[in-house]
């Protein structure tokens, strides 16, 4: 099984933290609209053996896309693609754009699964991060969307200079008092091209506080769970049965192609990634040319993903895949490497699979690095 993602570069406004591809004017979005359908066409032969189980629209924020264009785009996946019977079907969406109307007509539509972005419930958080909604705006969407789908995730963004424990549990309560199957949240973090980090360098905002993420982070992991939330992956967290299914697959390593500017796709053996410009994208794509580059994965480059992505998750690392997958080196250095951490109590090794202990779950990303196979010529 493989899944579709379509990246919509389109934002009302820009947030002070945000350096995904996007842009805040919408004078190209019908061109785009029309490139992104040619785009699918034009890569069809490259799924020709797949069955398309999960289309994910990702952005940007794609709700500000109209009823039209969304089920435009559905329909030309389904013309050039083999679709399972029953498919994730997934929009991202800001809660300024989710009125009443739109989402009675989303509910009708081929769309099962909403990720809306609240980020938090309150006004002082989101004027920091620059959101374009309100919180009023943040619980009404909640409100009316439970009505029309049972089948919601929420982001939330903890770590926010300013945000209280206390005020982090009521944002998280607040959630859970909405009955969502699933959340997902992360830890703020600045990154050097945006808004966030020069007004923390002009002294204008203060840093995060790491060991106030970290505490964050395990009020969330204890909250969620003693609510009956499962944590399969480092940021997701879903009821039984709820887990994101696009989500799951980029962390298990299935097939994935990237449609639209920016977007990255993965074939098991190579990536490829598409341009990060909307005018070269769409200008391309009307001349049916790919504007893309590609690199084969070494082995080496296989390992260090397999170990970030299964100690990311539930699933961890198989130490019997290790040697079956990259050979007697990769597994005995990766013996060497994790002797460390097992003995700080941050992994732990059960029935031959790799994991982070509960101690070590905020660090998983620091501690796979230090895991990865970095002097091999393959």
């Amino acid at each position: 099984m493989s899944g579709i993602y379509l990246h919509i570069p389109f934002c009302k406004q820009a947030c002070h933290y945000c350096d995904f591809h996007f842009s805040t004017s919408m004078n190209k979005k019908d061109a785009l609209v029309l490139a992104l359908a040619k785009e699918i066409a034009l890569r069809k032969k490259e799924f020709a053996n797949e069955v398309v189980e999960t289309i994910y629209f990702g952005g940007g924020t794609p709700s500000v896309l109209t009823l039209e264009e969304i089920n435009f785009l559905i329909q030309q996946v389904y013309q050039n693609f083999t679709v399972a019977a029953n498919p994730e079907i997934t929009l991202e969406a800001n809660p300024d754009d989710l009125s009443e109307s739109y989402l009675l007509a989303l509910s009708k539509s081929a769309v099962n699964r909403l990720s809306i972005g609240v980020q938090s419930f309150f006004e002082a958080d989101l004027k920091l991060m620059n959101r374009a909604h309100n919180s009023e705006q943040a619980i009404k969407c909640l409100e009316i969307a439970r009505g029309y789908f049972d089948n919601i995730s929420i982001d939330l963004i903890y770590g926010i200079p300013g945000m209280t424990h206390e005020r982090w549990k009521q944002n998280v309560q607040k959630a859970l008092d909405f009955g969502v199957s699933h959340i997902s949240s992360y830890a703020l973090t600045v990154e050097p091209k945006t808004a966030l980090n020069t007004l923390i360098k002009t002294g204008k905002i203060a840093p995060p506080d790491d060991e106030v993420a970290q505490e964050q982070f395990v009020i969330l992991v204890e909250t969620l769970e003693a609510n009956g939330f499962i944590h399969y992956e480092l940021s997701n967290f879903g009821k039984e049965h709820c887990f994101s299914r696009n989500n799951s697959a980029y962390w298990l390593g299935k097939k994935y192609l990237g449609i639209g500017p920016s977007a990255h796709s993965y074939d098991g053996v190579s990536r490829s990634w598409n341009v990060s410009n909307n005018s070269i994208y769409i200008k391309k794509i009307q001349e049916n040319q790919l504007p893309n580059e590609s690199e084969i994965l070494s082995i080496t480059d296989r390992y260090n993903e397999y170990i970030m992505t299964g100690l990311r998750t539930i699933w961890g690392v198989s130490l019997q895949r290790i040697a079956d997958d990259f050979g007697s080196n990769y597994r005995d250095y990766l013996y060497q490497q994790m002797q460390p951490f097992l003995i700080g109590g941050l992994l732990v090794v059960e029935d031959e699979v790799l994991r982070p202990t509960k101690k070590g779950k905020f660090l998983t990303d620091g501690i796979a690095s230090d895991l990865f196979y970095l002097n091999l010529n393959s």
